[in-house]
């Protein structure tokens, strides 16, 4: 990257990269398609989940999904463009497609009944069958533009599987099907297109893509960012800890690795450079925070909507769970961000850069208060299904009393809103409509169970051999896949092999999770730092390496978690407490290992920051011993490091 390089060339570059599309493609009619489109769309998710029944209208399961598909789908051909020279224009061939699959998706919904009550799923006629036909091969089209070639690849490999399992080896065998018989089993069976990830889509997942829609259009994100600056910006490096906050708020909320880097690294990533921070450091800063962005709640993105639908719990209880390993994640940012300016004298922002505290909160107070009544709404009245929507009417309410300027609540506000909702619900819509269907074959030919099954005879009774198993083919998978694709992909074959081993299923389920998301981290893929290297103007490898060690923790808390569940708040609370207690201490350890920082000491050598390692190692192991050998470490390397720090004083 040369010192020539524009604005406008890195703003090109990620584009090229986000999975958001370009907006100067939404205007003129389709801008007018998603207000409309969409808005009647979000008025039937709403009719649905609180059973108003307009007009007497009752809808069925299927009749419903795809009635959304219908309102949806049709959008991401005119959202996402079929290849970059399209980023500014819509061609008339994505016309022609938004028709074809608006025609198709609407008559499969109006024939919703018929598809149960005359089994059209193993026979039908062939006017149905060609709509099926149609749907199967348009959601491909779809997930290759909202979710990338990949992915589309690895959904069409799948969607042929049944029609050549009965001739595959091993325990690739299954069922097969003839051509007639897999686009009517993908289109008008229950597990495959309208499968679980379009049940959770539609049933779930809307209101909170809304609620965060609602946070965005109303200013949340900015509030979000000045916020952190007022709390973190006068300590030492407070640009580094800026950005880990703020990118934790809009990740949580977005869900979206790439965006939220794209989002918030345009401005953290040159903060950080100002004050001293080295350019390859500040990707790496913000890399990490975006991916753990993305595990932190109360959202989570829709994988743990998907993650709450597969184990048939409360979407609480796997936000509940996962809670204290995120927070953990970025405590250890915290604290290797605080040591690197504590050891190369790093100051904070300017004065003038920072925001009053008072002030900020004051004008922004509604948007944490939507947030903590959406984590009541969850937590304690266990509404599921209404939080999102009340909690994003709490926060338009008190936009159009409280806020004043052009992000007050208001009919332009509104219009906003729906656009973006339509936007993102498209895209959501396109990609879980392809990865049902991956869903979809492994069911039609038991491929699934069978490749759980042989998993468990290849690790035999070695639970260690089984997660290292499983976390190898969750990072190669997520490579290639979206974190909602992988997890689902994995929580079919390797979610039951985990739980029948003797696993916490909630903890087992987070296991795939985290390695599906560690790809962003990790070269060669690294899809977050090559984003934050392009604002950075640094080296990808350079950035992806250091954000492998800034984000060390992510790898080894799967494997703590998933064999000790206190960790997720799991099991007797004198277990939790002790459990919680030794891992903070632990990353607080290796935290000042990395960055040859002792609190109270000072500057350290390695004669102490190996031992540190070994002692917060000793600290992650859950018996008495270790935690006597880890603490007895501990105390030796702080009476070591006070000694040096004594002797150099008096020389």
């Amino acid at each position: 990257m040369t010192n020539t390089t524009t604005d406008e060339d890195v703003q090109a570059k990620l584009d090229a990269l986000s999975d958001e599309t370009p907006t100067s493609r939404i205007s003129g009619i389709v801008y007018w398609v998603c207000l409309i489109y969409g808005g009647f769309g979000i008025l039937v998710a709403m009719n649905q989940t609180f059973s108003w029944d307009v007009f007497g209208l009752v809808l069925i399961d299927n009749t419903y999904f795809y009635l959304l598909i219908g309102i949806f789908l049709p959008i991401s051909f005119l959202v996402f463009p079929a290849r970059r020279a399209d980023q500014d224009r819509v061609p008339f061939y994505d016309w022609i497609l938004f028709i074809l699959t608006l025609v198709a998706a609407m008559y499969l919904s109006y024939h919703g009944s018929d598809m149960v009550e005359q089994g059209w799923d193993i026979v039908a006629p062939p006017t149905p069958t060609g709509m099926a036909a149609a749907i199967c091969f348009l959601s491909i089209e779809a997930v290759r533009r909202a979710g990338g070639t990949a992915l589309a690849i690895i959904v069409s490999i799948f969607f042929t599987f049944p029609l050549w399992t009965d001739s595959a080896p091993g325990f690739l065998w299954g069922v097969g099907q003839t051509p007639f018989e897999l686009v009517r089993s993908h289109a008008m069976g229950f597990e495959s297109i309208i499968g679980v990830p379009m049940r959770v889509a539609g049933n779930l997942l809307i209101g909170f893509l809304i609620f965060g829609s609602a946070l965005v259009v109303t200013g949340g994100g900015d509030f979000f960012m000045a916020f952190a600056t007022a709390l973190m910006g006068r300590s030492r490096g407070g640009p580094a800890k800026v950005a880990i906050l703020s990118s934790g708020f809009f990740g949580s909320l977005s869900g979206s690795v790439i965006s939220n880097v794209v989002t918030t690294g345009k401005l953290t990533i040159p903060t950080m450079k100002r004050v001293g921070y080295p350019a390859v450091y500040a990707g790496a800063v913000e890399s990490c925070a975006s991916t753990g962005g993305a595990l932190m709640p109360p959202v989570m993105g829709a994988v743990a909507f998907l993650m709450a639908e597969f184990l048939n719990v409360p979407y609480s209880t796997v936000m509940i769970a996962a809670l204290v390993p995120a927070m953990i994640f970025y405590i250890a940012l915290l604290l290797q961000v605080d040591g690197y300016a504590a050891v190369n004298g790093l100051k904070g922002m300017d004065e003038k850069d920072i925001p009053d505290l008072w002030k900020t909160f004051k004008g922004g107070w509604y948007y944490i208060f939507s947030l903590v009544a959406l984590v009541y709404m969850l937590v304690v009245l266990r509404w599921d299904l209404y939080a999102p929507y009340y909690a994003s009417g709490i926060l338009v309410v008190c936009s159009f009393v409280f806020r004043t300027g052009e992000r007050r609540f208001n009919h332009h506000t509104l219009a906003e809103l729906i656009v973006d909702s339509a936007k993102i619900i498209s895209n959501i819509i396109a990609i879980l409509a392809g990865v049902g269907m991956i869903v979809g074959a492994l069911a039609f030919t038991g491929v699934g169970g069978a490749f759980s099954r042989e998993l468990l005879q290849i690790a035999g009774d070695n639970l260690y051999l089984l997660l290292a198993m499983g976390a190898v083919t969750s990072f190669l998978l997520g490579m290639g896949m979206t974190v909602s694709a992988c997890y689902i992909f994995l929580a079919i074959i390797l979610g039951p092999a985990l739980i029948d081993a003797g696993l916490d299923p909630v903890a087992s389920h987070l296991f795939i999770l985290y390695w599906g998301m560690l790809s962003y981290i990790t070269p060669p893929v690294a899809l977050a730092a090559v984003a934050a290297a392009i604002i950075a103007e640094a080296d990808t490898m350079a950035i992806g390496m250091r954000a492998m060690r800034l984000g060390l923790i992510n790898f080894i808390l799967p494997f703590i978690f998933v064999l000790n569940p206190a960790l997720i708040l799991s099991g007797e609370w004198s277990d939790i407490i002790v459990m919680v207690s030794s891992a903070l201490v632990a990353v607080w350890l290796m935290a000042s290992a990395f960055e040859g920082y002792l609190y109270r000491v000072g500057i350290i050598g390695w004669p102490v920051r190996a031992p540190l390692l070994v002692a917060a190692a000793a600290l992650l192991y859950p018996e008495i011993i270790s935690y006597m050998i880890g603490l007895g470490i501990v105390a030796v390397c702080y009476g070591y490091g006070i000694m040096q720090k004594r002797a150099t004083a008096q020389a």
